[in-house]
């Protein structure tokens, strides 16, 4: 089993006690539910860099919400973030009504939803009491896994033509200045499957080429992607290779669409469970989220070095500027 990397205490320091809260709801006219999130926030500190994490669509009941992905979650804010996870309509949690054109993945309102979060950040902060006055809304990352990492890839500037309408679709959010795509779909075209085709056409026309924002993309070298791809694990490579720099890419050796595990703590549906992939992953994330949102920060430098020097890599980076 790969081992947790060693420049993981040096680089990154104590952890923070973490303060959750769920759900605080937002009102959400027009949308079939109010929107609930999680806000996960360390203790003490001030100045926190904001990162909204995009959850997937896997077959659990209950990860696919702001329930899930707490391997991430708590790491990023015991580390000085304050995360905000919201339940999007593609969540099992909701129950909703299936013969909704946009179910089951909501791609659309799944973006939608990280701008509400936005606009809605006064109203979290009145909702969680100890954490008014401790954000940086000039300093916000987004993050997601799967089907999440589309979402993040959308607000990131990618695009796709509304397959019910055929004009294209912009979500870029402006305010969102660097994200993490985990293991998330490539492009269209003639590396889908026809199931994808038929009942996901939205996936067929992703268009890369504008997503301008930097961004890390996390990819596992043993996540083929059979339901969703005819190109094997290097689909999940795309949004790195067919997008404008600048862009990074950490391919994990060995790893599967779990990427060790980063859902949920002890998570059956993980084919890859691995937590010394899962520390690896999160102290990656975490170190190019520091510097991204901060450019004077040496902390993804530092997780480079450390790396490259590992005589027992648990996978490889590299970038384009």
């Amino acid at each position: 089993m790969t081992t947790a990397p060693t420049y993981a205490a040096a680089a990154i320091g104590t952890p923070t006690p973490v303060l959750s809260v769920a759900p605080v709801t937002l009102a959400a006219p027009g949308r079939p539910v109010d929107l609930q999130v999680r806000v996960s926030v360390p203790t003490s500190g001030d100045d926190l860099p904001i990162v909204l994490l995009s959850h997937g669509h896997g077959p659990s009941n209950h990860l696919s919400s702001l329930h899930g992905y707490a391997p991430l979650a708590d790491f990023w804010a015991a580390h000085g973030f304050a995360v905000i996870q919201p339940t999007h309509l593609s969540s099992r949690t909701l129950q909703l009504d299936p013969d909704d054109p946009e179910a089951p993945l909501y791609w659309r309102s799944r973006a939608e939803d990280m701008s509400r979060v936005l606009d809605g950040l006064d109203a979290i902060e009145a909702a969680v009491p100890q954490l008014r006055g401790r954000l940086d809304r000039d300093k916000v990352a987004v993050a997601g896994h799967s089907m999440g990492g589309h979402t993040a890839a959308l607000l990131l500037g990618a695009r796709l033509t509304d397959p019910g309408t055929g004009a294209e679709v912009d979500l870029t959010e402006p305010r969102i200045k660097a994200g993490v795509l985990l293991a998330a779909p490539g492009r269209g075209g003639d590396a889908l499957t026809e199931f994808v085709v038929e009942h996901y056409s939205f996936f067929a026309t992703t268009d890369f080429s504008t997503m301008a924002t930097p961004a890390l993309v996390v990819a596992g070298d043993d996540d083929p992607s059979p339901h969703l791809t005819v190109r094997g694990p290097s689909w999940h490579t795309d949004p790195y290779h067919l997008s404008p720099a600048p862009k990074t890419l950490l391919t994990l050796f060995d790893a599967g669409h779990g990427l060790g595990g980063v859902s949920g703590y002890d998570v059956a549906e993980t084919t890859d469970e691995n937590p010394a992939r899962v520390t690896a992953v999160r102290h990656l994330t975490w170190a190019y989220l520091r510097t991204a949102l901060d450019p004077a920060d040496p902390a993804w430098q530092k997780a480079c070095d450390a790396l490259s020097a590992d005589p027992h890599p648990f996978g490889r980076v590299e970038s384009k500027a």
